[in-house]
């Protein structure tokens, strides 16, 4: 039984070259487990897909290693350790680990909007279609969703809201903008620059709080070149998921100010947040999280390269998106593609099921199995059956 000590007593850890991290096995394939049989590359998904027994031999190795200390209702020990690891990658004062995306979601704009006001979101938003409507349920936040059928919304659009806001004969308050990059409804598409940029600069003219949604933020920093910190920099307050792609059971990252942070513990209780003990999801995506963007941009340059040999192939069609990250389509001529699919199945490569006669491909680490010219060759020899 873990004894219940209090907040004060846990040490805090800085890096990850202390605590867990101290002698913990470099496993093959830049972070999988050490497992040399298993030579999958999944290309669907942004994680490593492990299995329930790859996960709990994972957790076997990583609690026998030195430093390891549990938490107590989500607060000390490798929750802290992640934490702060979490606020030093993504340039914050403080983070705190959430169950959910969709609690981080809520907590950070709740926080933000400072109570019943306007928050400005994209309409394709995870924020706004796929979140229950807590904000406005539990937290009495007025969703503007924005931009249609888009990733991005403009500083113009944002300049709209604010003037029906001031002008309305009902005095009401505009208080936040949430913004989700890359946006998933849109199949990983990033948020438009330049646009935020100009909206960053309108918010602060106006005093309004921003909060990211960057819970694919590590992927997308692959694709644009830009560090996550120089991203999440001009937001207050920034999410990012630990089950997508550092490969947890669940959870997620919030990070911002200590003054919005150092609290909110309290609140993720008072929601149903403060679970027992969640250090089975946060050693996990500690481990991964070390070394991660070098991972990840080592598999982004295999993907183009092979992107680029399949292009060079007549039997090969691929659908880039427009300012895409780790998604793309691709079409196969020639031959059935769910008999395609179980050839490369039979080949240790795995695709999703097809849709309107073509495959979603993700990008993500599995891709550090192989080379762009094994997975080549794989895929035109799977044309002949």
């Amino acid at each position: 039984m873990v004894a219940r000590v209090n907040r004060r007593q846990f040490v805090r850890i800085g890096g990850l070259a202390s605590g867990i991290a101290t002698g913990l096995p470099r496993f093959a394939f830049g972070g999988a487990l050490d497992d040399r049989s298993d030579r999958t590359v999944r290309l669907s998904g942004d994680g490593l897909g492990l299995t329930p027994a790859q996960y709990t031999a994972l957790l076997n190795q990583l609690v026998e290693a030195a430093g390891f200390a549990p938490d107590s209702y989500s607060l000390g020990g490798v929750v802290e350790q992640l934490e702060a690891e979490c606020a030093r990658v993504l340039g914050k004062e403080r983070a705190i680990f959430m169950p959910t995306g969709t609690l981080a979601n809520h907590m950070a704009v709740r926080a933000l909007a400072g109570g019943s006001s306007r928050v400005i979101v994209q309409e394709e938003s995870h924020f706004y279609q796929d979140e229950g409507d807590c904000a406005q349920t539990l937290s009495a936040l007025t969703l503007i969703p924005l931009a249609p059928r888009r990733a991005t919304f403009t500083a113009d659009d944002v300049q709209r809201v604010i003037d029906q806001t001031k002008a309305g004969r009902v005095v009401s308050r505009l208080s936040a903008i949430a913004i989700e990059s890359p946006v998933r409804r849109k199949q990983g598409e990033h948020f438009d620059a330049a646009e935020l940029k100009k909206i960053i600069a309108l918010a602060r003219r106006e005093g309004l709080r921003l909060h990211l949604d960057g819970a694919r933020l590590f992927l997308q920093a692959a694709y644009t070149g830009e560090s996550v910190a120089d991203y999440a920099r001009p937001f207050d307050t920034v999410y990012v998921s630990l089950y997508k792609y550092f490969n947890a059971a669940s959870g997620a990252i919030l990070a911002g100010p200590r003054e919005l942070l150092d609290g909110m513990y309290h609140g993720r209780r008072m929601f149903g947040g403060g679970l027992n003990h969640v250090w089975p999801f946060a050693i996990v995506a500690h481990h991964y999280l070390d070394g991660f963007s070098d991972r990840y941009s080592r598999a982004v340059r295999t993907s183009e390269e092979w992107i680029r040999a399949l292009g060079r192939h007549g039997a090969f069609t691929i659908d880039r998106v427009p300012s895409g990250t780790n998604l793309f389509r691709l079409r196969v001529g020639g031959t059935d593609p769910a008999s395609f699919q179980r050839r490369l199945a039979s080949a240790h490569v795995m695709l999703a099921p097809p849709q309107n006669g073509s495959f979603l491909i993700g990008v993500n680490e599995t891709l550090n199995r192989t080379t762009a010219a094994d997975l080549t060759d794989t895929f035109v020899r799977a044309l002949a059956g």
